[in-house]
C-alpha cells in the first residue's frame, strides 16, 4: 500500500518543481554577524532547498520557478542554482534599475549559533523580484502539461507580498489540474508576517492555500501560528516530545482539510544550539501514523535547512519507496545529516541517508 498515487517518472519531464525565493546567504562561520570581517556565501530558500535536495542527494530531476533582478548578484545566485542541478529555464529575469529602487535580490545573513547562543537570521529581502511576481507571469498549464510529478512551495513564499499567495494559488491549482502532487511547508517566520498583519494574516493566507495541498508539512509552531491547530501540553521549547499531542493535532487537521493525503511534522527539542533532540511523525489516509527513529541529543553544526532536508527526504520516500514509514525515516535521516554541514543545502549522499535510516552509525568509512 502506498500513501500517494504519484505520476510515473517515465511520463514526466520533471520529478519536482519548486516555487519560491532563492536568496544569497552570507554566513559568518563561527563568528557573529555584527563582528564579522568575512562571510562564506551560499544560496538558499525554503522551497528551493527541497527541490535541490531531491536533485543533489536523491538524484531526481528538478526545476525552480523564481525571479531575480538581472545583475551580478542575481547571476551569482544563478551560478549556485546551476551547481545545484536544477533547470533554470523558468527563472524570471527582471531588468535592474541600477540601485535597487524598484527591484533587487534578497540577502540572508545567518549565524549558526553555538551552545547557549542560538542561531540568528537577518533577512534583507524587501522589494525583491520574486515578491513582485504576478500569477500570470508563468504559463502554469504549459509547465504542468509537460508532466510534473511533484510541486513544492510554502509559507515563506506566500508571505513575501500581497501577490505571492495569489501566485502560489495559481501554481497549486494548475498542478492539481494536471495530476501533480502538491506539497506545502508552512514554514512560519514571524519576521515575514510582522508588518502585514501577523499571525492573523498568516492564518488567513495559509488556510486558503491549504485547500490545494496534498502533503502538508510543518513543525509545532507552524501548525499553531499558520493554521490555528494547537498542540496540547507541549511547551515553547518542545522539551517534551511525546508524540501523543502531535497525533491528536494531526487528526484534527486531517478532518478540517479532507484534501490532505499526508501530514508530516518534525519534532525538535532544543537543548542548546549545538544539541537538539530530533525526530518526526507522519500520517496518511491510507497508512495511518508512522514515526521516525528518535535521535536524542543530536549534535548540530548548522541547523538551517534541516526542515527542508526532512521535506525532501519525505518527498523522495513518498515518490520512490514503498511505505510511509520508509518515507518519514528517510526524511528524518536526511535532516539529521544535513545539519552536520554548513549552508542551507544538503551535502549528503543517498547512500548515507539509506545507511542512517536503516540504523547505521557514524563509524569511519575507509
Amino acid at each position: 500500500m502506498t500513501s500517494l498515487n504519484v505520476r510515473p517518472a517515465a511520463e514526466s519531464a520533471y520529478d519536482v518543481v519548486a516555487l519560491g525565493e532563492v536568496m544569497l546567504r552570507l554566513d559568518p562561520g563561527s563568528r557573529r554577524i555584527r563582528t564579522a570581517r568575512s562571510f562564506d556565501v551560499w544560496e538558499g530558500g525554503g522551497e528551493y532547498n527541497v527541490a535541490r535536495g531531491l536533485r543533489r542527494c536523491f538524484g531526481l530531476r528538478g526545476a525552480i520557478v523564481t525571479a531575480l533582478a538581472d545583475n551580478e548578484i542575481g547571476r551569482l545566485v544563478e551560478d549556485f542554482m546551476l551547481t545545484g542541478g536544477l533547470d533554470t529555464q523558468y527563472v524570471q529575469w527582471v531588468p535592474y534599475d541600477g540601485i535597487g529602487r524598484t527591484v533587487r535580490n534578497g540577502l540572508n545573513f545567518t549565524e549558526r549559533g553555538f551552545g547557549a547562543r542560538g542561531a540568528v537570521g537577518v533577512s534583507d529581502r524587501g522589494n525583491t523580484a520574486i515578491a513582485q511576481m504576478r500569477p500570470d507571469d508563468v504559463d502554469w498549464d504549459a509547465l504542468f502539461s509537460r508532466g510534473v510529478r511533484w510541486l513544492h512551495t510554502g509559507g515563506i513564499f506566500a508571505a513575501l507580498s500581497e501577490s505571492s499567495a495569489d501566485v502560489a494559488e495559481a501554481a497549486m491549482a494548475a498542478a492539481r489540474r494536471h495530476g501533480t502532487i502538491v506539497s506545502y511547508d508552512l514554514n512560519f517566520r514571524p519576521s515575514l508576517w510582522k508588518g502585514i498583519g501577523g499571525e492573523e494574516r498568516a492564518r488567513e493566507v495559509n488556510r486558503r492555500l491549504a485547500q490545494h495541498v496534498d502533503v502538508m508539512i510543518g513543525n509545532e509552531e507552524d501548525f499553531t501560528a499558520s493554521l490555528g491547530f494547537e498542540v496540547e501540553g507541549v511547551d515553547e521549547n518542545l522539551t517534551d516530545l511525546d508524540t501523543g499531542a502531535f497525533r491528536a493535532m494531526i487528526e484534527t487537521a486531517s478532518e478540517a482539510y479532507p484534501n490532505f493525503q499526508v501530514i508530516a511534522t518534525t519534532l525538535r527539542g532544543v537543548r542548546s544550539a549545538s544539541r537538539n533532540d530530533w525526530g518526526a511523525i507522519a500520517w496518511s489516509r491510507k497508512e495511518g501514523f508512522a514515526e521516525a527513529t528518535h535521535r536524542a541529543d543530536l549534535e548540530i553544526f548548522d541547523r538551517v535547512g534541516g526542515g527542508d532536508s526532512f521535506a525532501s527526504g519525505l518527498a523522495y520516500g513518498l515518490m520512490e519507496l514503498g511505505s510511509l514509514q520508509e518515507a518519514v525515516e528517510y526524511g528524518a535521516a536526511h535532516g539529521a545529516l544535513a545539519m552536520t554541514t554548513p549552508g542551507d543545502t544538503t551535502m549528503v549522499t543517498l547512500a548515507e541517508v539509506a545507511k542512517l535510516a536503516g540504523g547505521g552509525s557514524a563509524r569511519v568509512q575507509r
